[in-house]
């Protein structure tokens, strides 16, 4: 071995003597900055001598076995295509199921249910604090009887459903159980995901409702409550993608996130659950941004990261319970409101890098998201390229094809050493909640974000049809448009569930949620109860705002 290093470092000098300077003498190498969408330096060239403390057995080894560096499955995408899965929703929950069925209908194998800003924070449609906000960037959820429309028509018991709520998280799954119990499906045949990643909301996206504590009680009530009810649920999907959104580095949106994940686990095992039982079903979700080696380095890296968490610092013996398994969705923020066709192209190579990463399921953003919600020409493309990606690639015959590559393995390596040195700093600020509260992730997100910009601003970084490449066009892609009447329907329907449903059963079922959040019960049992007696997202969230308060965010100056 060490000849072989000595070898290698030998040819390389001679490389660069005899073909490398006389080259960059005649023709010099562009005076760009060689660098990652995260502006993390890259290197002229990657060769063994960059993996000089990587052993292959050890670091990488094989797909579907430890440290599942190359994958979980040792067949990958030969024996099961990901899960295309496009997140959807506007509205009212009729104008919603149909764009379901429409997906369906194109091929689509998962669903992924987007909710509106009112149903996201808790509050009812007709609440003043969230006038004009109905149906805008998902559909309207007040009660059961919306859901039931969601649902209508919708295989249930085939097909696998995503569901992007987290404060609210727990009385929304609740309302999917129900109409599963309705239609007689039992909650043991259920498959999906409820994201419920409260911890992301206080980092990145800001759509909080309770304090951290009472907020972490909720997640662990629903992983407790699904891993014995609900087996084949993710009860939570521990998300990167946010954090990345708000302007994050690759490296940070990974540590931030596996950070989350041991706090969501050591809240678990605090509660008394065995780790066996529940973290089999602990469920990520990441972003697909530009940098096609970068993201796929960094999925590589979060599945030996959380493997080796999992059995060396948490001891969980089961295999299922080293496996990190993902969606990823392509970069919402990456998308320009400028030439927009040019979204398409964006949106196929950062889908490639997911896929060529090992994702299990994926969503593809439409050209036309910068500027509205998707028209169905748009989604109907981004449906395609994932379609196209699968069927005529080629990238699905092999297992992990740029396992081996030095730079991906360098970058891989990269990632891992960085991430450990931000757990290391998480933890010495007393773990994830003791940093959200003073500022610690706000802040580092910040500070990438404004040195991204400030990139492009000074032409260090080129934007297609933003810094680069612009022209003066007008847009002439489809807009979608919505229901005029929605609002007004979804009130409607509002309405009548207060005046025809049991007053005297809802008085109840409330008071019994409040006693379950005021004691230490589990709280989905009365959840369950609210949501069977019709009643709505704003009544059971408000009961808990009484009971839990409501958390003000740590300004970061």
């Amino acid at each position: 071995m060490v000849e072989e290093k000595e070898a290698v470092h030998a040819a390389q000098a001679r490389w660069e003597q005899a073909t490398l300077w006389p080259t960059l003498e005649r023709t010099p190498e562009r005076d760009v900055r060689f660098m990652t969408t995260s502006s993390a330096p890259i290197e002229r060239l990657y060769t063994p001598l960059d993996l000089q403390d990587n052993e292959y057995l050890r670091d990488i080894g094989h797909p579907g076995a430890y440290p599942y560096t190359r994958g979980v499955h040792p067949t990958s995408y030969r024996g099961k295509v990901w899960t295309m899965r496009m997140f959807a929703g506007f509205g009212t929950a009729e104008e919603t199921n149909a764009r379901f069925k429409y997906l369906l209908s194109q091929g689509q194998t998962g669903l992924s249910i987007a909710f509106d800003m009112p149903t996201l924070y808790g509050r009812d449609t007709d609440h003043p604090l969230v006038e004009g906000e109905f149906g805008k960037c998902g559909v309207a959820i007040s009660s059961l009887a919306d859901m039931e429309l969601l649902l209508d028509g919708l295989p249930l018991d085939q097909v696998s459903t995503s569901m992007t709520i987290n404060s609210p998280a727990a009385m929304i799954w609740a309302m999917y159980l129900v109409v599963a119990e309705q239609r007689g499906i039992p909650w043991s045949s259920l498959r999906g995901t409820t994201q419920n990643d409260i911890l992301k909301e206080y980092i990145a996206q800001n759509e909080y409702i309770f304090p951290p504590e009472p907020s972490m009680r909720l997640v662990v009530d629903t992983i407790e409550f699904g891993s014995t009810y609900v087996p084949q649920w993710n009860p939570v999907s521990v998300s990167g993608y946010h954090i990345r959104e708000a302007g994050s580095t690759s490296v940070q949106e990974l540590a931030f996130t596996l950070a989350d994940g041991r706090a969501y686990v050591e809240a678990c095992l605090e509660r008394g659950l065995d780790i066996d039982d529940f973290a089999p079903r602990i469920s990520f979700f990441f972003n697909a941004h530009n940098d096609f080696f970068e993201e796929i380095a960094k999925y590589r890296a979060a599945r030996r990261i959380w493997a080796r968490l999992m059995r060396e610092t948490y001891g969980a013996k089961k295999e299922r319970s080293w496996w990190l398994r993902f969606h990823t969705q392509t970069a919402g923020c990456s998308l320009t409101a400028q030439q927009p066709e040019v979204n398409i192209v964006r949106t196929a190579i950062q889908a490639l890098a997911a896929v060529l990463g090992g994702t299990q399921s994926l969503h593809t953003n439409s050209m036309d998201e910068a500027l509205a919600l998707p028209s169905e020409k748009a989604v109907t493309i981004a449906l395609r390229t994932q379609q196209v990606i699968a069927a005529e690639s080629g990238v699905t015959n092999t297992v992990d094809p740029l396992g081996g590559s030095y730079f991906v393995e360098a970058l891989t390596d990269r990632m891992e050493r960085e991430t450990n040195e931000y757990f290391k700093a998480i933890y010495e600020q007393g773990g994830v909640i003791a940093a959200i509260r003073n500022g610690y992730f706000q802040q580092a997100i910040a500070d990438a974000a404004y040195r991204y910009q400030q990139e492009i601003d000074d032409g260090e970084r080129e934007v297609i049809a933003v810094n680069a490449h612009t022209v003066k066009a007008p847009i002439e892609v489809p807009i979608l448009q919505m229901d005029p009447e929605g609002e007004r329907k979804h009130l409607e329907r509002l309405n009548r569930v207060r005046h025809e449903r049991d007053q005297a059963l809802v008085v109840q079922r409330l008071a019994e949620l409040r006693a379950a959040a005021e004691g230490t019960d589990n709280t989905m049992p009365a959840i369950l109860n609210c949501v069977r007696a019709y009643c709505t997202v704003g009544e059971m969230c408000d009961v808990l705002r009484e009971t839990f308060g409501v958390y003000q965010e740590t300004l970061v100056v």
